[in-house]
């Protein structure tokens, strides 16, 4: 069902001033991940210390010189007790995806109609598959990611995932070692092991990806 949903659109998001945001949304994550832990009068040690990322590595994202991963950025969001669509957002006091209440508990339903939600983290576009149910776990999206991305460093975290590679090739490292996967291979493993994933190809890679705990 999956590959009759509507094509994939690439945009390039704009901000408010009406910029491209391609370096503009790098630096607006860096800039709201440093608003966000002086609010907590956090300093970057101890935001080190709470996502589990290198002081060095949270310094150059927070001046916009490195980009972050979605999943290591959702670890940021919780150490400063924040969402992760918040980092991305440029309009003062917003907090989108917080509402939950008027959700199922159990069930939810996304047609293929319905306007997705897409965030972009560097090389990699995330486009959530489903809506939010409050005592559901998994969180599904389809992951494009482009050529030419920088490389992120293998990293663990909490929970459990799992990506199956729809078209181009996908390099996936896991606890040190690195696997080529193509169309139709697919990886599962726990996350608390070191992993990270890279196109180094010259095409766009398409992956459907299954990540607990839920990222937004």
């Amino acid at each position: 069902m999956l590959l009759n949903n509507p094509p994939f659109t690439w945009r390039s998001p704009v901000t408010s001033g009406g910029r491209s945001a391609d370096e503009p949304r790098q630096e607006l994550v860096g800039a709201r991940m440093r608003q966000f832990r002086k609010e907590r009068g956090m300093t970057l040690r101890g935001l080190s210390a709470g996502s589990g990322l290198s002081i060095g590595f949270l310094s150059q994202v927070e001046r916009g010189i490195s980009t972050i991963g979605l999943v290591a950025l959702n670890s940021v969001a919780a150490a400063l007790d924040r969402g992760v669509a918040e980092f991305f957002d440029d309009s003062p006091g917003h907090q989108p995806g917080r509402d939950t209440e008027r959700l199922p508990e159990h069930f939810t339903l996304t047609r293929a109609q319905t306007a997705a939600t897409e965030y972009v983290s560097g090389a990699q576009t995330y486009r959530m598959l489903s809506s939010r149910g409050p005592s559901l776990v998994l969180e599904p999206l389809l992951v494009h990611i482009a050529p030419g991305g920088r490389r992120e460093p293998a990293y663990g975290h909490s929970g459990e995932e799992f990506a199956y590679v729809l078209s181009g090739e996908l390099l996936y490292e896991v606890d040190g070692v690195e696997h080529r996967l193509h169309p139709g291979d697919s990886v599962h493993l726990r996350s608390t092991v070191p992993h990270s994933m890279y196109n180094d190809t010259d095409e766009v890679t398409t992956v459907v990806s299954v990540v607990t705990p839920r990222l937004f």
